[in-house]
């Protein structure tokens, strides 16, 4: 028998796994379903903000997503670089899944390699080819929600990797391969 997280994490597999199979043409294309796509953003490191509309009428908005890499920068050597929109349509469904409209605190996103080599040399914790350096990769937190439900629901969505970070409360998501840790 199974206990009641077990039923509900299979439950949100199976509703994220129908929604995936949906979008995934449209993904590809450059389209997401019909409609748009907002995200706020706190940087917890700039302390910056930004609430930004992302996906206009179904399509990526270039200015947007040009506006969203330069605020997602490494913010130790201001170096821009594109972040894969995969990673916005992961968060933006994290949101829907969990019902609410919160914001999003940036604790990592793009690392250049200098910048992931100085942490590789502090902390053991950093992969030697992690998915930050190429724009794959953030490591959040969900203004108001504990990290563990937004571990959960990104881990039901099965949409990428899902490192959960406890003692620094935080979550991180890339766009690899569907991976746990």
């Amino acid at each position: 028998m199974m206990d009641r997280r077990s039923l509900l994490v299979l439950g949100a597999k199976a509703a994220a796994g129908i929604i995936a199979a949906q979008a995934a043409p449209a993904l590809a294309a450059g389209r997401v379903e019909k409609g748009n796509r907002n995200l706020a953003f706190y940087h917890t490191h700039t302390r910056e903000c930004l609430d930004i509309t992302y996906v206009r009428n179904g399509l990526y908005d270039p200015k947007a997503l040009r506006q969203i890499n330069r605020y997602l920068r490494d913010f130790r050597t201001s170096e821009v670089h594109p972040i894969d929109p995969e990673i916005f349509d992961i968060l933006w469904q994290i949101q829907q899944e969990i019902g609410c409209r919160s914001t999003y605190e940036i604790v990592s996103a793009y690392r250049s390699p200098q910048s992931n080599q100085e942490l590789r040399e502090k902390s053991g914790g950093v992969a030697k080819r992690s998915l930050h350096m190429s724009g794959q990769a953030i490591d959040i937190r969900l203004t108001g929600k504990n990290t563990r439900m937004v571990r959960d629901c990104a881990i039901a969505l099965e949409a990428g990797g899902v490192g959960y970070y406890a003692s620094s409360d935080f979550v991180h998501i890339d766009t690899g391969k569907f991976r746990i840790w």
